[in-house]
């Protein structure tokens, strides 16, 4: 059994609020999700409300064994919910509601001692849109270990983003992953004018002096790029129930591989098949397959 790490999703936690009804989402919490699954140590660091959907959010993690220990709660600003809409191929569109809980996140000393101890932090654009959680995701991401994974989730949602919000963030990774839908507008924010996805990578590595840079492509697989290799995977076919939380199961697959040290083929095929595996499900925190989580992936192809 390998050793469990200690993995955080940090940034935004809230309903979706889906045609078959509402689940517990935000990337960094699909993320903390899935890497529990796969037998880490995850957290969730966020902020709900003192309202009726926060204390339903904290029922649901205590129930999926993760535990709300690091939600704040907020006294004012209500939990996050986000309207999704999804389209004959299951893919969504969001309409992100705001100001909400998780735009408040404060800087904490538990904050402080929790990040000195953390194997990954995983964060992202979306939960940076407000001045106060986007000093407190820097300031935890910049506390951890130089030799913790610091994982950009790039996500870029509506217009909660910019280019100051990107390069900032960018400095502070070890790691990037985006879908191939961002890279088009990630070369207009960094003025990266190569014509390659592989020359794309290998730029954001040698600027920003990284570890590995992910562009995941649904059902098309993904390219893995690090500081000594290239890795390429042609993805997996499965009947798509809805893509919410797909590429969260992918970065956690990512996360859980680099940690345990694997090669890059390896790592590339558990995150294609974690990632098709949610996809297959409706909404992106499907239970735990009742005959393992390692047999539930095999059967995918």
């Amino acid at each position: 059994m390998p050793h469990a790490h200690t993995v955080v999703g940090i940034g935004e936690i809230l309903w979706d609020l889906l045609p078959s009804g509402k689940q517990v989402g935000g990337a960094p919490a699909n993320f903390a999700y899935c890497s529990h699954l796969l037998g880490e140590n995850a957290i969730v660091l966020s902020r709900v409300g003192n309202d009726l959907l926060g204390k339903e959010i904290r029922e649901e993690l205590t129930k999926a064994a993760i535990g709300d220990q690091f939600l704040q709660a907020d006294p004012v600003h209500p939990t996050g919910v986000v309207q999704v809409r999804l389209d004959g191929a299951g893919q969504p569109t969001f309409e992100i509601v705001q100001p909400v809980a998780w735009d408040f996140i404060e800087w904490t000393p538990e904050l402080r001692r929790l990040a000195s101890e953390v194997d990954a932090v995983c964060f992202g654009s979306l939960a940076q849109r407000s001045a106060g959680s986007r000093a407190a995701i820097r300031n935890f991401v910049a506390t951890t270990r130089s030799d913790a994974l610091r994982v950009l989730d790039v996500n870029l949602r509506q217009s909660f983003y910019s280019a100051e919000i990107i390069v900032e963030s960018l400095k502070l990774a070890n790691v990037v992953k985006l879908n191939h839908e961002e890279v088009p507008r990630m070369r207009e924010l960094l003025a990266i004018t190569n014509n390659t996805d592989i020359l794309f990578c290998q730029t954001l590595i040698e600027q920003f002096d990284l570890r590995l840079v992910c562009i995941t492509r649904g059902e098309h697989g993904a390219l893995l790029c690090s500081q000594d290799g290239v890795d390429e995977h042609s993805g997996f076919r499965v009947r798509v129930k809805d893509t919410i939380g797909a590429g969260d199961a992918f970065t956690a697959a990512l996360v859980h591989g680099l940690l345990e040290k694997r090669p890059l083929p390896k790592i590339n095929e558990l995150a294609n098949r974690l990632g098709a595996w949610v996809a297959s499900n409706l909404g992106a925190t499907p239970q735990f397959p009742a005959a393992g989580l390692s047999r539930a992936l095999m059967e995918i192809t």
